[in-house]
């Protein structure tokens, strides 16, 4: 009777595993199918470059999580030469690209003594070169940037809004960025048309710990200026800067003084959204959009499309007031402010066909 039992019991588990084998089987080839589909396609397969300046903060991980992301999509493998904010060490990067015959480099900030020669070296050599909020110039080259004179200004109307076009400001920015001088432009604009606004200070530095050094700094200013209302509002060029000048003026307990910014990661609206914080508006573009538009043209470019030299990738304006009360992050945010994210910039009938494997 044991027997019979222990003979029944074998039967039913090879009964199990064999009936269980063709459906492994069949997942199996559908994921080599899969595969096999997409590497057939004359884009997929390729090696893409991309060369940063500086990877600060949670703005530049998204960033970088968007080209990964579109890359894969497309096939493709991405490797990160970051340069630690050392102009010299990203020209070397750059040359290190080329020389290792990666089918595309994409270009992350810098300027245009440190990446000029070196993108010519790229073009000479058929390598496609996308570029993001860098002013090179070369025949070929497509240059993204982020409508940042609409940005600056979008945060100075609202400042002055608030502030019934009277108000004490204090500006971090720093020189040496493209995007940070256009920034510049629109302020020193700014600051012409509306004699009641008034800049009080001014500083700003971009170092490897740039929250952590302006925090410092707006602590130290804080105390020079400690009555209420002699500071208005900060004005901040960037959200590394608006970070550390919110968690300044949190940590003095002043709640007379509203942070302006521009940038947003999950990091920014997660600060945004907390209660009483006095960073109540910023202007941005999804920074994982900013990566899957560069790919995008760098794959055109690849298939041997012409792309425009300039690219402007269109802002929106995040208030804190337009926010819900519950805690979000920016792949939610499109629910509340239109135009973020989800962006179809830079797609071509061919590049959605290989993102979908056909």
């Amino acid at each position: 009777m044991k027997v019979t039992k222990l003979f029944l019991a074998i039967l039913l588990l090879i009964a199990v595993l064999v009936g269980c084998q063709p459906k492994v089987a069949q997942e199996t080839n559908e994921t080599s199918n899969a595969e096999a589909k997409n590497s057939e396609h004359p884009l997929a397969n390729k090696k893409i470059a991309l060369i940063m300046q500086q990877n600060l903060g949670t703005f530049s991980a998204q960033y970088i999580e968007g080209v990964e992301e579109q890359v894969e999509k497309f096939g493709g493998k991405t490797t990160v030469f970051t340069s630690d904010g050392d102009l010299a060490k990203m020209a070397s990067n750059l040359d290190a690209a080329i020389n290792q015959g990666f089918d595309a480099i994409l270009i992350d900030h810098g300027t245009k003594e440190a990446l000029q020669n070196g993108v010519k070296k790229a073009v000479e050599k058929e390598i496609p070169v996308v570029v993001f909020d860098a002013e090179v110039e070369v025949p070929g080259v497509t240059v993204l940037e982020q409508g940042d004179q609409q940005m600056a200004q979008m945060t100075l109307e609202k400042l002055a809004e608030d502030a019934n076009g009277e108000a004490n400001i204090v500006k971090i920015w720093v020189a040496g960025f493209a995007p940070m001088e256009r920034r510049q432009i629109a302020y020193q604009e700014f600051l012409e048309n509306n004699p009641g606004i008034k800049e009080i200070a001014t500083f700003g530095a971009a170092t490897a710990n740039t929250a952590l050094d302006t925090q410092a700094q707006m602590e130290a200013l804080l105390k020079q200026y400690p009555e209420e209302g002699q500071i208005t509002a900060v004005w901040a060029a960037w959200d590394e800067f608006a970070k550390g000048a919110v968690r300044a003026i949190q940590q003095a307990g002043r709640t007379d003084i509203k942070v302006y910014g521009i940038d947003m990661s999950d990091e920014d609206l997660q600060m945004i959204q907390e209660e009483n914080s006095p960073w109540v508006a910023s202007a941005a573009v999804d920074p994982k959009d900013i990566g899957r538009i560069q790919v995008r043209y760098a794959y055109q470019q690849i298939n041997g499309e012409e792309t425009p030299e300039r690219v402007k990738l269109e802002p929106v304006f995040v208030t804190k007031e337009a926010l819900p009360a519950e805690q979000i992050t920016t792949a939610e945010l499109n629910q509340y402010i239109e135009g973020w994210g989800k962006s179809e910039q830079g797609y071509t009938d061919e590049l959605k066909k290989l993102e979908a494997g056909e």
